[in-house]
């Protein structure tokens, strides 16, 4: 059984997300499969049928089209120098939540590359002193 804890925190889709991987496998590289139920495939293919449209949002968790959001952020912020191995990319991922995200929508003429995604991520911190100057923006496609 997953604790709910882990289950509060993880993204639909992404059993590989840093805080779902550090209650999981906390010693596994980030981005990676890790030897745990919540990996395998059928685990995966399950969670997806759940979580079938990206959409628009306002804050709660990210739904990624691609690898954690939060880690392209901390890359971003770290400026690439930092390895996937060690600790200080899964701590920076860590820091950032969802402000917003759009997802591409026909009716709206709003296509962001291939039925792509847009996200701003914020230090919770920021957001609470509404600096939202300091959100940093990505974007992923399918």
């Amino acid at each position: 059984m997953v604790p709910l804890t882990a289950r509060v925190e993880a993204t639909a889709t992404e059993p590989w997300h840093p805080s779902v991987r550090a209650a999981f496998a906390p010693h596994a590289p980030l981005g990676n499969r890790y030897g745990h139920p919540v990996c395998s495939q059928e685990f995966l293919d399950a969670l997806w049928e759940l979580d079938d449209e990206t959409g628009h949002q306002i804050g709660g968790h990210v739904h990624s089209v691609q690898d954690p959001v939060e880690i392209e952020i901390a890359e971003a912020v770290l400026d690439g120098e930092v390895s996937w191995e060690g600790p200080r990319l899964a701590e920076e991922a860590g820091n950032w939540v969802l402000l917003a995200q759009f997802g591409s929508e026909d009716a709206a003429d709003m296509m962001w590359g291939d039925a792509g995604v847009l996200y701003w991520l914020i230090r919770p911190e920021d957001l609470a002193e509404r600096r939202f100057e300091r959100a940093m923006f990505t974007w992923q496609c399918f």
